[in-house]
């Protein structure tokens, strides 16, 4: 009996270490279960998109001498975009070219992190402005920081 108390009361700990890693509020079992499932695939799905990020970062240093031009990915969120610009080489100007480009789509920046300093890298959380009537898509998104990249680079060759 003493044993069986023992399973119980290690599992339950168990069970509260893996609620309390994966956020979950669920209270039973089997609801704790599922969200550790979900938590686990938004994780893989995190992991590949690193890996997409680092593959396209690979791609264009080694294409740098036929494309300079930094990278662009933009993903759909639930409330707005993940935006990610990144260049294997410093680029001067280009963060407030592109963060111009959020504000002429109508999008506020929640959430980002930039590095300038070897190599530029923005991942940025863009959400719509409510105000606005139109919605955006991430091609959208995507096509305006391409143009804000191009005239950045345009502008940047003629200095």
């Amino acid at each position: 009996m003493v044993s069986r108390e023992h399973k119980r009361a290690a599992l339950y700990e168990k069970l509260q270490l893996l609620r309390s890693i994966t956020n979950s509020h669920a209270l039973n079992k089997t609801s704790i279960i599922v969200d550790a499932s979900k938590y686990i695939e938004e994780l893989k799905q995190k992991v590949e998109r690193l890996n997409q990020d680092i593959a396209n970062a690979q791609t264009t240093s080694s294409s740098s001498d036929q494309n300079p031009l930094p990278g662009v990915t933009v993903e759909t969120l639930e409330k707005g975009f993940l935006i990610n610009v990144f260049s294997e080489k410093s680029c001067p100007g280009l963060l407030v070219s592109v963060l111009e480009a959020f504000e002429d789509l109508g999008l506020n920046v929640l959430e980002a992190r930039v590095s300038c300093e070897d190599s530029f890298r923005l991942q940025a959380v863009g959400g719509e402005n409510e105000e606005e009537g139109e919605s955006i898509d991430a091609h959208a998104v995507k096509q305006a920081v391409a143009v804000a990249i191009k005239n950045w680079s345009e502008n940047t060759e003629n200095s």
